[in-house]
């Protein structure tokens, strides 16, 4: 997918280009800083980056990877947060992600890896440097294709809004805590004996294949792709708009549009129905098609459930808060 957040050691990442959170001379810091410089050969990189240096705050500067998997680094100066001058420091942070992105675009990268800049010693909030991020990454997929990485290399650097997490956990607790508290009352028990007690079937004469299967083999509902874009059309959207939306990619879209029997997973059928603003009735609808359902016994289709229900479509903030609860992101599978 285009935007990923992942727990990762940024400096062991397989990618064109990893961002160093830089100071404005590119003089070897401390956290991220020295660990790239440490793991790059500090002498070298310095080298290179006293050529470049210096550069302003919301400015970024490239050079080699050197002994990194990356071919490159990039060296984003975020600023110094200012709680008395808020509108500049988010101004400059802004600009710290979009040029470091212009700059890997220039140079060919096809994927690139953030740390959450400015967030450490800088003092940057960690929640409002992570909205900063993901608004900045989000605005230049929307223009560009590229693979983004947010690197977060434990959970006490990564921080979502205390109200949405709030909001988030009491629905949770409404509903998958609920559902589980039925399923230990022995719902599923009473479910199978409803079947078992069922009558069966009444079978085709002619051809030994059941009566109610010959019935529906010829009145299937339409395919996957084909109601896809009949939603599209009818929610006034762009095939690009969707795909960047759904934080997929281009190709893996093009495969869905085409059918020829694919199906795409259900992370990227909710993504698709968050990037069509679908209600809670159309994702299930939708979800149908490809074969598959919301459950309130998985935590994961309750939290997306939550989003839908309260009609909040951003799946950047989404995946951040699936990120949370170490659970799979919405997009590409």
């Amino acid at each position: 997918m285009p935007f990923t957040i992942v727990r990762q050691d940024i400096t062991r990442m397989h990618v064109d280009a990893i961002v160093n959170a830089a100071n404005t001379e590119l003089r070897m810091g401390g956290g991220v800083c020295g660990a790239i410089f440490q793991a790059a050969g500090a002498s070298v990189l310095q080298a290179a980056c006293a050529k470049a240096a210096p550069i302003p705050t919301g400015g970024a500067a490239l050079t080699p990877g050197f002994n990194l998997p990356a071919k490159y680094i990039i060296h984003a100066a975020g600023p110094v947060y200012s709680p008395q001058n808020a509108a500049q420091s988010e101004r400059l942070l802004r600009s710290a992600y979009l040029e470091s992105l212009r700059l890997a675009l220039r140079h060919r990268c096809v994927s690139i890896a953030f740390p959450l800049i400015s967030s450490g010693i800088y003092g940057y909030p960690k929640e409002d440097a992570l909205r900063v991020a993901t608004a900045a990454i989000g605005d230049f997929l929307m223009q560009h294709d590229m693979d983004v990485y947010l690197a977060i290399f434990d959970k006490a650097s990564f921080v979502i809004s205390r109200k949405l997490a709030g909001a988030v956990e009491s629905y949770i607790d409404e509903n998958y805590v609920f559902s589980h508290q039925m399923l230990r009352r022995g719902l599923l028990e009473v479910e199978r004996e409803a079947l078992e007690a069922a009558a069966p079937l009444p079978m085709a004469a002619s051809s030994g294949i059941p009566g109610e299967l010959d019935r529906l083999m010829d009145n299937l509902d339409e395919p996957f792709h084909v109601a896809l874009l009949k939603l599209i059309d009818a929610k006034g959207k762009t095939d690009v708009e969707v795909y960047k939306r759904a934080n997929i990619d281009r190709k893996l879209f093009s495969k869905i549009r085409k059918g020829k029997g694919y199906l795409p997973g259900k992370r990227t059928v909710l993504a698709l129905a968050i990037a069509l603003q679908l209600t809670l009735r159309e994702t299930d609808e939708l979800l149908e098609r490809a074969g598959y359902a919301l459950s309130h016994s998985q935590k994961f289709d309750v939290i997306v459930e939550y989003f839908i229900v309260s009609g909040q479509y951003d799946i950047f903030r989404i995946n951040e808060v699936l990120f949370q609860y170490d659970l799979p992101l919405l997009g590409s599978n």
